[in-house]
């Protein structure tokens, strides 16, 4: 077994794989971007290599770099994870050069398995199920428009190099294909410097199912069964489960044979998955392989009950396979969600800031949270926005379906916009439900999924404003006498009476609470409702609302309030009173920036005289728009910022100068 590895990757899957190897006693090396000096991978690591600048291109993707990181820190092997140089062959074949063993397959087996059109070639000859379709050479237009007339119509035309849904085209109609062939090849060229492309029939309703494979460098070959990851969007994939549902076991034998296959005509060494194209009747095609540990191998491990790293790393240093065929079986069922920073309801925008709040589920045999993001991270425009892997496994799918909702809903993101009730949606969604699976399921539950969103109820307003108020005396009370333990000081009017403005999306809203007792009478609209309940913590209050007992998760910051419930962020914007002249005056923080954003409007420039209480402008975060008011009457020295541009926590926005008349 090595002594020390050097992982040529970031976040997620570097956490995971430093994982694995200290629970072996193997050392590790991390390599870093500037935008990733304090990752929670570098911070795990024993050590940590400095390799270049925040892009990709000019540190994660620098192979020189990387092989003398791994030189100069005795490094024996490098894992590569997933994405970046984990299915490059000229990183592998560095490796070799430089006696450093790829955790990863033969060079010859990545070039085999490289191209789309020469892998499947292959694996006819290998006597595995193709897609119907031409994947040669002849690259001639004509050529190709008459082997997709013969295919017949819908056909996809894909790049050979392609990946991640890029080079792809549907046709539907013959009259459509020379066009659609110059865009995809046109496409495929740029993103992959190769415009060579394969005709196939276009599979309706398919699902995608693929098989985990592994060899040794002895021989064997072992399948450890499937993955259902049909839920897709732009041919990227948002859900996976283990095993695939509604498939008989005689498909699912055949399609695990087909892969075991696959692996063997290529003299398979290490982890691999083979992708198949399934037909609603579980007629398998191969689609293609990718040479490398998958996002969603956590399904795996939990049906199964083995680490894949550490397979990866055992079979790396020239150890058998671990198990056999027949000593590897299914148990339970398992669910990943990807949980990302990004904004489903706005075509998926990426959500670039830090995230301020940041509460996972609770981890057991059930749950596992695979990440390596925390509280106070940024998410950057560098890398994928993943925050974490959320999986689950229940003794079936009923019971791994219950545990997603309840794990999903104990997830906690504040600061910048995820996809958490997105995923929350789908899993509830007829069609998820009933496993009725395919790469289509998202925009055929589109009324379900983007036009049906939970709008807050009259009992989570009352107990959002309640937690603002507690939350508001918290913050007044002194060290040793907490507001609600002094009957004498708990009022803070003469009348009991505490009104609450909140604004939530763009309807304000005002909740009175009057005093009685050792409780509150929430009134809002017509109702009148008895409420009563403490802070637990930062981010949890109790509360009694009309003899409904119930914890809530929340945050707070100085300009919102996030109320946490079934798996959606309500984001309640603070009206707060205005503060006196004694109060503010020589305070500049409400000229800062008070989180990341994006200026919208700039109203003033050098020289400006402006009243008190004047816009001077506006700031989005966090979906809210606020405004930065002039604190006095006074002058604006300097506006820094215009229309557009993003600023930082804390970033001074204008130099204001107050009046001489109005200085005490």
């Amino acid at each position: 077994m090595f002594e020390k590895i050097l992982i040529a990757n970031r976040g997620e899957i570097a956490c995971r794989v430093i994982h694995t190897a200290k629970k072996l006693g193997i050392a590790t090396v991390a390599v870093y971007s500037d935008a990733d000096a304090n990752s929670q991978h570098v911070k795990q690591a024993d050590e940590a290599v400095y390799i270049g600048e925040s892009p990709a291109s000019q540190s994660y993707l620098q192979v020189d770099r990387i092989i003398q990181a791994a030189l100069d820190t005795g490094a024996q092997a490098i894992h590569p994870g997933y994405g970046f140089l984990s299915e490059n062959d000229q990183f592998a074949l560095a490796c070799e050069k430089n006696n450093i063993v790829f955790i990863g397959p033969p060079v010859a087996a990545i070039l085999a398995m490289g191209l789309k059109a020469t892998s499947k070639a292959l694996m006819e000859k290998a006597g595995v199920p193709l897609t119907p379709g031409y994947h040669g050479t002849n690259q001639d237009a004509a050529f190709l428009k008459q082997q997709a007339d013969g295919i017949g119509y819908p056909v996809l035309i894909k790049a050979s190099a392609g990946g991640g849904g890029k080079g792809m085209r549907l046709v539907e109609r013959e009259a459509d294909f020379l066009d659609a062939l110059s865009s995809c090849k046109n496409e495929a060229k740029s993103s992959f410097g190769n415009d060579e492309v394969l005709v196939e029939r276009y599979v309706v309703n398919p699902r995608h199912v693929e098989v985990q494979v592994f060899g040794d460098s002895h021989g064997n070959y072992v399948h450890l069964f499937e993955r259902d990851c049909s839920v897709q969007r732009r041919h990227q994939k948002v859900l996976e489960e283990a095993p695939a549902p509604k498939i008989t076991e005689e498909k699912l034998e055949a399609m695990r044979k087909a892969a075991i296959d696959a692996a063997s005509a290529v003299n398979y060494v290490g982890a691999g998955t083979v992708e198949f194209i399934v037909e609603q009747d579980g007629t398998a095609y191969f689609m293609e392989m990718n040479t490398r540990l998958q996002v969603e191998h956590p399904v795996t491990e939990m049906i199964t009950g083995q680490d894949l790293v550490e397979w990866q790393l055992r079979v790396a240093s020239g150890e058998p396979l671990p198990k056999l065929q027949h000593e590897l079986s299914i148990h339970g069922h398992a669910i990943e969600a990807r949980i990302y920073a990004e904004e489903p309801e706005k075509g998926y925008l990426p959500a670039i800031g830090k995230i301020h709040y940041l509460h996972y589920p609770e981890q057991n045999e059930h749950v596992r949270v695979d990440s390596g993001i925390v509280q106070g991270d940024e998410i950057t425009t560098y890398y994928d926005p993943m925050i974490s892997k959320l999986i689950v496994w229940g003794k079936n799918r009923d019971e791994a379906l219950v545990q997603m909702h309840h794990a999903l809903g104990h997830f906690h993101v504040e600061g910048l916009g995820n996809n958490i009730a997105f995923l929350d949606r789908i899993i509830r969604c007829d069609s998820f439900k009933n496993a009725e699976l395919d790469t289509n399921l998202i925009q055929r539950e589109d009324a379900f999924l983007f036009k049906n969103i939970r709008a807050a109820d009259t009992n989570l307003i009352i107990t959002a404003a309640f937690t603002e108020l507690l939350s508001r005396f918290q913050h007044n009370q002194t060290a040793n006498n907490p507001v609600w333990q002094n009957q004498s000081t708990w009022r803070l009017n003469q009348a009991g009476l505490y009104p609450i403005k909140l604004k939530l999306a763009d309807t304000q809203i005002q909740v009175n609470f009057r005093a009685v007792g050792d409780q509150f009478i929430a009134e809002y609209q017509d109702l009148k409702l008895q409420i009563s309940g403490q802070l637990l913590n930062d981010n949890t209050i109790q509360i009694d609302l009309n003899g409904l007992k119930q914890k809530v998760a929340f945050s707070r910051n100085a300009q919102a309030l996030t109320v946490f419930s079934n798996a959606q962020n309500y984001i309640f914007e603070q009206i707060l009173a205005k503060i006196s002249n004694e109060d503010d005056a020589g305070n500049e923080s409400n000229l800062k920036a008070p989180m990341p954003g994006v200026i919208t409007k700039v109203l003033v420039s050098a020289k400006d005289q402006v009243k008190k209480d004047d816009i001077l402008l506006t700031l989005e975060a966090m979906k809210i728009e606020y405004t930065i008011r002039a604190p006095h009457d006074g002058v604006i020295a300097a506006a820094y910022f215009q229309a557009g541009d993003q600023v930082k926590a804390g970033d001074e926005l204008v130099e204001f100068e107050i009046l001489a008349e109005n200085v005490a």
